[in-house]
């Protein structure tokens, strides 16, 4: 990976139209291109709208074949501006089965690799257990002509032992499409709790593992359609930590937005022979961690 590179985000307000979404999507893939971005990271389930507010069996029919047609426009537009991007997309893999997927695709529009979801979320307004079989490919960097990438999705950024296994295996940058937002139900005092907390599990992350992240949001309100809530503010805010969690980049919580930010790679290495946290886990004594509980 080179010593700078330049990444592109792209943090956009969803209509209930796939074909808009994707040629909106597009379009600033080609001008952030244009302007120098190496490597684009989407939001989670960026062709649509987020669907899962509901459980509608209808609701399938938003899901495409990778690789497909749909992909293949992805594909056109990473080759045709050089650069690697990443998607995240409804994956209909065989009838009945279905995946939260995230694609990656290389400088010459061929696709360096998946990674399905695992962590998925069952609670009021996110019924993604409706819809979402849990990934079963693991956590494996993704290998791309500009580095490894450890490609995560949303609910994972949850979770330690995700990010620590990417970082064990080689990634050099951890990336987070997401979509997560305030339900309407929830006190102001609540909401700026949960974006903090989002926000901080992130960051320690990047520290513990002395790797940049990268996550980005969608925005913007989408009803629930079934009427059951009244939809969900998805609240932007995505962002660019360091290898010490520093914010190199931050979006606006309330508009789209897109941007390039340029992450140093070396300081990964630099950071890492400061803080040797790799150098001194205690892995004799972690077998507790493949437990569900310990009584």
């Amino acid at each position: 990976m080179n010593s700078i590179i330049k990444i592109g985000i792209i943090q956009q307000h969803n209509s209930d139209s796939q074909t808009d979404n994707r040629n909106r999507l597009i379009s600033k893939i080609r001008n952030l291109a244009q302007n120098g971005a190496e490597l684009i990271v989407l939001q989670e389930l960026h062709d649509s709208l987020y669907f899962c507010q509901t459980e509608d069996i209808s609701c399938f029919d938003l899901a495409y074949d990778i690789p497909g047609a749909e992909t293949g426009e992805y594909a056109s537009v990473a080759h045709e501006c050089n650069i690697v991007l990443v998607s995240s997309l409804f994956e209909k893999r065989a009838p009945g089965l279905y995946h939260n997927t995230a694609v990656v695709f290389d400088k010459d529009g061929s696709i360096a690799g998946k990674y399905r979801k695992m962590h998925i979320p069952d609670d009021p307004a996110y019924y993604e257990k409706f819809y979402f079989t849990p990934g079963d490919l693991g956590f494996e960097p993704i290998n791309t002509s500009i580095g490894r990438l450890g490609v995560l999705v949303c609910w994972d950024q949850w979770y330690p032992e995700a990010a620590r296994l990417m970082a064990m295996k080689g990634a050099e940058i951890l990336i987070y499409p997401t979509a997560i937002g305030w339900e309407s139900s929830d006190t102001d005092d609540e909401k700026q709790r949960q974006r903090n907390a989002w926000r901080i599990s992130q960051r320690a992350h990047a520290i513990a593992n002395g790797l940049p992240v990268v996550a980005v949001n969608r925005v913007g309100y989408e009803a629930d359609k079934s009427g059951h809530t009244a939809g969900i503010t998805f609240w932007g805010g995505s962002f660019v930590a360091g290898p010490q969690g520093e914010l190199l980049y931050e979006a606006p919580d309330d508009t789209e937005a897109d941007a390039i930010v340029e992450v140093n790679m070396s300081r990964s290495e630099h950071v890492r022979r400061w803080w040797p946290f790799l150098r001194d886990r205690r892995i004799d004594a972690y077998s507790g961690l493949t437990k569900r509980y310990i009584d």
